[in-house]
Protein backbone atom coordinates (compact mmCIF):
# COMPACT_ATOMS: atom_id res chain seq x y z
CA UNK A 1 0.00 0.00 0.00
CA UNK A 2 1.08 3.36 0.60
CA UNK A 3 4.15 1.99 3.46
CA UNK A 4 6.57 2.57 1.43
CA UNK A 5 6.26 6.73 1.23
CA UNK A 6 5.88 7.12 5.45
CA UNK A 7 8.57 8.81 6.68
CA UNK A 8 9.81 12.72 7.12
CA UNK A 9 10.96 13.94 3.66
CA UNK A 10 12.83 17.48 3.60
CA UNK A 11 13.23 19.40 0.53
CA UNK A 12 16.57 19.43 -1.23
CA UNK A 13 16.33 20.43 -4.95
CA UNK A 14 13.91 22.05 -6.97
CA UNK A 15 13.47 22.96 -10.94
CA UNK A 16 11.17 24.86 -12.73
CA UNK A 17 8.42 25.23 -9.22
CA UNK A 18 8.02 28.84 -9.80
CA UNK A 19 7.14 28.00 -13.42
CA UNK A 20 4.35 25.03 -12.20
CA UNK A 21 3.10 27.95 -9.48
CA UNK A 22 2.52 29.86 -12.43
CA UNK A 23 0.69 27.73 -14.85
CA UNK A 24 -1.33 27.08 -11.81
CA UNK A 25 -2.10 30.39 -11.52
CA UNK A 26 -1.05 31.35 -8.30
CA UNK A 27 0.07 35.31 -7.65
CA UNK A 28 3.07 36.78 -8.45
CA UNK A 29 4.17 37.67 -4.29
CA UNK A 30 2.75 34.05 -3.46
CA UNK A 31 5.19 32.62 -6.15
CA UNK A 32 8.65 34.33 -5.19
CA UNK A 33 7.88 33.38 -1.43
CA UNK A 34 6.26 29.64 -2.48
CA UNK A 35 9.92 29.19 -4.79
CA UNK A 36 12.32 29.58 -1.74
CA UNK A 37 10.76 27.91 1.28
CA UNK A 38 12.38 24.35 1.94
CA UNK A 39 9.22 22.53 3.12
CA UNK A 40 8.86 19.29 4.68
CA UNK A 41 6.56 16.61 3.96
CA UNK A 42 5.28 14.15 6.14
CA UNK A 43 3.27 11.26 5.61
CA UNK A 44 1.91 8.74 7.92
CA UNK A 45 -0.84 6.04 7.66
CA UNK A 46 -3.21 5.01 9.70
CA UNK A 47 -5.10 1.86 8.44
CA UNK A 48 -6.59 2.70 5.18
CA UNK A 49 -6.10 6.46 6.03
CA UNK A 50 -3.04 7.99 4.38
CA UNK A 51 -2.08 11.91 5.96
CA UNK A 52 0.11 13.77 3.83
CA UNK A 53 1.48 16.57 5.88
CA UNK A 54 3.67 19.93 4.13
CA UNK A 55 5.27 21.85 7.11
CA UNK A 56 7.25 25.46 5.88
CA UNK A 57 8.32 28.70 7.44
CA UNK A 58 5.80 30.10 5.01
CA UNK A 59 2.90 27.80 5.29
CA UNK A 60 1.27 24.55 6.74
CA UNK A 61 -0.80 22.43 5.00
CA UNK A 62 -2.31 18.76 5.39
CA UNK A 63 -4.56 16.45 3.78
CA UNK A 64 -6.39 13.07 5.11
CA UNK A 65 -7.57 10.61 2.65
CA UNK A 66 -8.15 7.48 1.49
CA UNK A 67 -6.45 6.01 -1.75
CA UNK A 68 -8.64 5.20 -4.83
CA UNK A 69 -11.35 7.27 -2.96
CA UNK A 70 -12.23 11.00 -4.74
CA UNK A 71 -12.20 13.81 -1.91
CA UNK A 72 -12.69 17.52 -1.62
CA UNK A 73 -9.41 19.06 -1.25
CA UNK A 74 -8.13 22.92 -0.16
CA UNK A 75 -4.63 23.27 -1.38
CA UNK A 76 -2.03 25.39 0.12
CA UNK A 77 -2.78 27.89 -2.25
CA UNK A 78 -6.66 27.67 -1.69
CA UNK A 79 -7.86 26.30 -4.69
CA UNK A 80 -10.79 24.04 -4.13
CA UNK A 81 -10.36 20.52 -5.58
CA UNK A 82 -11.54 17.24 -6.63
CA UNK A 83 -8.83 14.91 -5.98
CA UNK A 84 -7.90 11.00 -6.38
CA UNK A 85 -4.36 9.75 -5.18
CA UNK A 86 -3.53 6.25 -6.19
CA UNK A 87 -0.43 4.21 -5.50
CA UNK A 88 1.08 1.38 -7.60
CA UNK A 89 4.78 0.16 -6.27
CA UNK A 90 6.65 3.01 -5.18
CA UNK A 91 4.57 5.31 -7.13
CA UNK A 92 1.92 7.59 -5.34
CA UNK A 93 -0.19 9.56 -8.29
CA UNK A 94 -2.46 12.66 -7.05
CA UNK A 95 -4.78 14.14 -9.41
CA UNK A 96 -5.90 17.92 -8.77
CA UNK A 97 -9.27 18.78 -10.66
CA UNK A 98 -11.06 22.28 -10.44
CA UNK A 99 -12.74 24.82 -13.28
CA UNK A 100 -12.31 22.37 -15.81
CA UNK A 101 -8.21 22.21 -15.31
CA UNK A 102 -6.16 19.44 -13.59
CA UNK A 103 -2.90 18.81 -12.64
CA UNK A 104 -1.02 15.83 -10.95
CA UNK A 105 1.34 15.53 -8.22
CA UNK A 106 3.56 12.03 -8.92
CA UNK A 107 5.73 10.78 -5.79
CA UNK A 108 7.97 8.24 -6.71
CA UNK A 109 10.37 6.35 -3.52
CA UNK A 110 13.29 5.11 -4.23
CA UNK A 111 15.55 4.31 -1.29
CA UNK A 112 15.84 7.36 0.68
CA UNK A 113 14.81 9.68 -2.21
CA UNK A 114 11.88 10.72 -2.74
CA UNK A 115 11.33 12.90 -6.33
CA UNK A 116 7.94 14.46 -6.62
CA UNK A 117 7.16 15.05 -10.62
CA UNK A 118 4.34 18.09 -10.43
CA UNK A 119 2.49 18.76 -14.48
CA UNK A 120 -0.24 21.29 -15.67
CA UNK A 121 -0.09 21.20 -19.14
CA UNK A 122 3.26 21.24 -20.63
CA UNK A 123 5.04 22.49 -17.47
CA UNK A 124 6.70 19.72 -15.31
CA UNK A 125 8.58 20.87 -12.29
CA UNK A 126 10.59 18.38 -10.43
CA UNK A 127 11.20 18.14 -6.41
CA UNK A 128 14.07 16.17 -5.01
CA UNK A 129 13.35 15.18 -1.24
CA UNK A 130 15.29 13.09 1.25
CA UNK A 131 14.38 10.91 4.28
CA UNK A 132 15.40 13.18 7.14
CA UNK A 133 14.60 10.06 9.64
Amino acid sequence: MADVFVGTWALKESVNFEEYMKALGIGFAMRQVGARVKPTTIISVDGDTVKLETKSTFKNSEITFKLNEEFDETTADDRKSKSLITVDGNKMTHIQKWEEKETSLVREVTDNTLLLTLTMGDIVSTRHYVRAE
